[in-house]
């Protein structure tokens, strides 16, 4: 029997077949896959035997992230989608940083990325904020919503297509349940928390899960991303930060360092104002992040066999 992942609880898992929701176990042979990119998360298509998940379907789209506590070691949130809501408060001052490493994520999940800016009825320059959103995005759709008052949900609803997934990602206490919760009109019921005494959302959402809409898309909420490592990002950080590859091929030399290099194409944007400083820094910041963790990830791999070649040495010394 096919079915659709729709949470992961320890032990077992709840998937959306014909039949119903039910409740199933993962096979032995999928428990006990060590690469946590196998292992069934929401959003998979799975085939099911005799009570038991037996099969993860190949996926065409993931957000894998580097876990929070070895970021050297990837963590699927969410696979199977069509569109990434980039979900983002403008309670507190605009955080661009935080959204461009959003995006890079977005991006590098092979979806569409959208980024939804929540709570606009508590700003005066939402435009501004769209503005900025927009120069950090390039292709994909900005759209500024509040849940209370319902600006903007038609514009958000219009993106939801039918049988599509969207899944919502973000920091904790942007929205996302609230959002979801609007979204499906009654129909969707995800806990959200009262506002704290400084007017705050508070994080609720413990587990990743996937919901039917009213008008037929399905959605997956996330729990909110407090700190975020993007794993094997190199060539979405390329495509969220277009503008600076393009401006990379015009430098004089093609391996341009784009620090005292004569002739940097980049270099001569900052100075001519057509290229934030602190954009480029953010991009660089990536880069370098994710060489640092490309060779925690090679040493990461490199242990296991160095330990194995010692047992193996003692082994052949205790047989002499």
């Amino acid at each position: 029997m096919p079915g659709r992942v729709a949470r992961v609880d320890r032990g077992s898992l709840t998937v959306l077949t014909k039949a119903g929701e039910l409740r199933v176990l993962v096979a032995a042979q999928l428990a006990h896959d060590r690469d946590p990119l196998n292992a069934p998360t929401v959003g998979d298509w799975v085939v099911l035997q005799d009570g038991l998940l037996t099969e993860v379907l190949p996926r065409r789209s993931a957000i894998v992230r580097g876990g929070a506590g070895s970021p050297e070691t990837p963590q699927v949130l969410a696979v199977n989608v069509d569109k990434v809501f980039v979900v983002c408060s403008l309670e507190d001052r605009f955080r661009a940083r935080r959204l461009e490493r959003l995006l890079v994520l977005a991006w590098q999940s092979g979806a569409a990325p959208v980024a939804v800016l929540t709570k606009a009825d508590i700003v005066e320059d939402v435009a501004g904020a769209i503005a900025a959103t927009k120069r950090l995005i390039g292709a994909g759709d900005v759209v500024a919503v509040s849940s209370i008052s319902g600006l903007g949900m038609d514009a958000v609803r219009a993106l939801l297509e039918p049988r599509a997934t969207v899944v919502l990602i973000g920091p904790s206490g942007a929205g996302k349940s609230t959002l979801a919760n609007r979204l499906g009109r009654g129909a969707v019921d995800l806990a959200t928390g009262e506002l704290r005494g400084d007017g705050r959302g508070r994080h609720t959402t413990i587990a990743r899960e996937l919901v039917r809409l009213p008008g037929g898309a399905l959605l997956i909420d996330t729990p909110g991303l407090r700190a975020l490592a993007l794993f094997d990002a190199d060539q979405a950080i390329g495509h969220a930060f277009g503008e600076i590859e393009e401006l990379a091929t015009a430098c004089r030399f093609s391996d341009c360092g784009h620090s005292s290099e004569p002739g940097c194409a980049v270099k001569q944007a900052i100075a001519a104002g057509t290229l934030d400083v602190e954009r480029y820094m953010s991009f660089e910041n990536l880069r370098r992040e994710q060489r640092h963790l490309a060779t925690g990830r090679r040493e990461h791999v490199a242990e296991p066999n160095r330990h194995k070649t010692l047992g193996g040495s003692a082994h052949n010394l205790r047989k002499r």
